[in-house]
């Protein structure tokens, strides 16, 4: 595929799939970057022409995508790091380059032995959310200057909330925020399907589901109040809300949520382990 002419490319995301499609229109969405500053690799690239239609530069050689752009953001399978860093590394200069790595279970250490050279490198935790500029994303490395943090911070930051964290946190972020939407997805889709029940059309209770979670966390987000001060701010003696919050904890919902994160962070824990060795 051809490239294209227009702004000069200063992002490379090495890895067209879900979440580096996301990240790529969540940027141009929150008018961080044209679409045609942002280079997208994919090994098939005809599999990414809808964003080729919308401006984006889309092509196979990453090699080529390195030498283009000065940020590098690394948003392949964990099975498939190793190849790519020794695919782009002869193109790596430490006085250039700022790598991103949304690649889970890798160091930053990690992909510094691979890479061989002394290129400031991020670790970067965001959710699907960054599509609409709603993610939850967490930044950890101990392998890049201030300066290059906060470069990262100011991309993820158009795409939602950022926290820095100590590497060693990554792995717990990766269950709570990265695998935690489908959590919420799945809580919203049950209370969807309780709407249903007591005479909702299925539309209808999806939008007051999906609505009242998105309230729910809001006034949580812009009040940093406990959750559970707004939870008795409607719950009264002998109420509804009340009552039904006690059948849920009856059959499980908060020690199934919790168990289930501690779950995801276990298995990811071992992903870690898998792609050190």
């Amino acid at each position: 595929m051809s490239a294209k002419k227009g702004p000069e490319p200063k992002l490379a995301i090495l890895g067209g799939g879900n979440i580096g499609r996301a990240i790529a229109r969540g940027l141009v969405g929150a008018g961080r970057l044209a679409a045609g500053q942002i280079v997208i690799t994919r090994r098939s690239p005809e599999a990414l022409e809808d964003l080729s239609r919308e401006g984006y530069r889309i092509q196979s050689d990453n090699a080529d995508a390195v030498r283009r752009c000065e940020i590098v953001l690394l948003a392949v399978q964990p099975q498939q790091i190793v190849d790519l860093l020794r695919e782009i590394r002869s193109e790596l200069s430490p006085r250039k380059h700022l790598l991103v790595s949304i690649v889970s279970g890798v160091g930053c250490a990690d992909i510094a032995r691979s890479v061989g050279k002394k290129v400031a490198v991020v670790r970067a935790m965001p959710n699907t959310a960054v599509a609409i500029r709603e993610s939850m994303t967490c930044l950890a490395s101990n392998l890049a200057p201030p300066a290059a943090m906060e470069r990262v911070r100011s991309l993820f930051d158009a795409l939602g909330r950022t926290l820095v964290i100590s590497e060693e946190q990554m792995i717990p972020a990766t269950a709570l925020c990265a695998c935690g939407i489908a959590f919420f997805l799945r809580c919203i889709r049950a209370a969807s399907q309780g709407g249903i029940e007591i005479g909702f059309h299925s539309d209808e209770a999806l939008l007051l589901a999906a609505q009242t979670a998105k309230g729910a966390a809001a006034l949580l987000v812009s009040a940093e109040h406990h959750p559970e001060a707004e939870i008795d701010k409607v719950t009264t003696p002998r109420g509804c809300t009340i009552a039904g919050l006690n059948e849920m904890e009856h059959q499980g919902l908060s020690s199934a949520l919790i168990k289930g994160i501690l779950t995801s962070a276990d298995k990811a824990g071992k992903l870690f382990v898998a792609s050190r060795e």
